[in-house]
């Protein structure tokens, strides 16, 4: 699904920014403006990289070498057509496919299984100190859910920052 698209529907406002504090300061003070507006669109706050077109031949390539599916993301559920995978031309690429990675379906099943509450974290409905896995079954080395997959992920930085 466009981002464009996505934001419109729902109503959502999405700020691309960069990781540096002058970028997520900017962005930040774009996304509350946006918020007090009640304006749901994509504004690129990070226009000393990122063009308002993006990189056209990067664009060319992702059309050529991917293609949209439907997907399951941890804790939210299934988008449609917010996913990615290598289209048929490149399938003989496809990691999943040659070495039998476990696949985010079976990771997210696993997070369920546990009754995980990254779903309620992400979406600021609960916090870090409500899980009762945090730092006992769920570490950075073997993450539960998203939340602690990567070192951007609220839990894995409460994890090693405290």
């Amino acid at each position: 699904m466009n981002i464009m698209i996505l934001a419109d529907k729902f109503k959502k406002t999405i700020i691309v920014t960069g990781f540096e504090p002058i970028d997520l300061l900017y962005g930040i003070y774009q996304c509350i403006l946006r918020l007090e507006r009640k304006e749901g669109k994509v504004e690129n706050a990070y226009k000393r990289i990122v063009s308002e077109t993006g990189n056209i031949q990067m664009q060319e390539l992702i059309k050529e070498m991917l293609e949209p599916v439907d997907q399951e993301w941890r804790g939210i559920g299934k988008i449609a057509q917010s996913g990615l995978k290598l289209s048929e031309k490149y399938s003989r690429y496809d990691a999943v496919k040659k070495f039998g990675i476990l696949s985010v379906r079976q990771d997210i099943d696993r997070s369920k299984e546990m009754n995980c509450i990254a779903g309620d974290i992400m979406r600021g409905n609960k916090q870090v100190a409500d899980c009762p896995f945090f730092g006992i079954t769920c570490t950075p080395e073997h993450p539960v859910g998203a939340p602690m997959v990567s070192t951007e992920g609220v839990c894995a930085a409460y994890y090693n920052y405290k």
